[in-house]
């Protein structure tokens, strides 16, 4: 059995020694494997450490990082910075009403689609599976492609929508095993 992805967890809006110390063993894994390395975002930030660590200093490429949970700190320009180093933008924790995210998630993916970066966009639930409430007892999958979708649909199109629950999560985690 092989591994279809690693995750990490980062710090809030920096790095601590632990996470320098798993993203350092995850980026091994990766270049042992080929494996995507998805990484929590504490609350959505510390993003550009986690690209400078992993990305920078360790040789990942960007297209094999996921940033994840970016719903949860509504920020247009790291967005987009986080965009231009080529990895992958997870907006996954619909429905967390402690965050923000149903409202302003389709301003940031227009925002991010605009400015050329639809094929980096993610959209997921933060469940562990498909019928799976999401974390912290949000409605998860059920809610996502019943409430968050036609949202985003109207805010960015059907094609965009198709491609970032398709083709993009496709791409994102296909398998490079070595």
């Amino acid at each position: 059995m092989r591994a279809g992805l690693v995750k990490v967890a980062g710090g809030f809006h920096a790095l601590d020694a632990h996470a320098r110390w798993t993203m350092t063993a995850a980026a091994e894994a990766h270049h042992a494997t080929g494996v995507t390395i998805a990484v929590h975002l504490e609350l959505g930030t510390g993003a550009l450490d986690v690209l400078d660590l992993l990305c920078g200093q360790l040789g990942v490429p960007p297209q094999r990082v996921v940033l994840g949970h970016l719903n949860r700190s509504p920020d247009l320009v790291l967005h987009r910075q986080a965009a231009e180093s080529g990895c992958c933008l997870a907006f996954d924790g619909p429905s967390h009403a402690h965050h923000a995210t149903d409202w302003r998630m389709p301003d940031a993916v227009r925002a991010l689609a605009d400015a050329g970066f639809g094929d980096r966009l993610l959209l997921g639930a933060d469940t562990t599976t498909a019928a799976a409430r999401s974390v912290g007892g949000g409605p998860g999958m059920p809610y996502l492609l019943r409430r968050v979708r036609p949202r985003l649909v109207r805010a960015v199109g059907e094609d965009l929508v198709a491609r970032v629950l398709t083709q993009n999560p496709g791409r994102a985690f296909a398998a490079e095993w070595r």
